[in-house]
């Protein structure tokens, strides 16, 4: 079980790197639920895309620009 959760957390790990922009002390300091929310909020309506330009307000508004 721990190297399906090693791998599972490497992964996640990555995705909030990406997206998010989180180093990995943020990554690990996060909450599963914050995670959730904020995933889930850049999660776009049914049928709609979130673009780069979304993503790059959303990543200036959380540094507190």
């Amino acid at each position: 079980m721990s190297g399906r959760f090693g791998a599972g957390a490497a992964r996640l790990s990555g995705h909030a790197a990406l997206l998010l922009g989180w180093t990995p002390d943020r990554f690990w300091s996060a909450t599963p639920e914050e995670l959730a929310t904020i995933l889930t909020a850049l999660r776009a309506p049914e049928g709609e895309a979130v673009d780069r330009g979304t993503i790059d307000r959303l990543m200036e508004q959380d540094r507190g620009g």
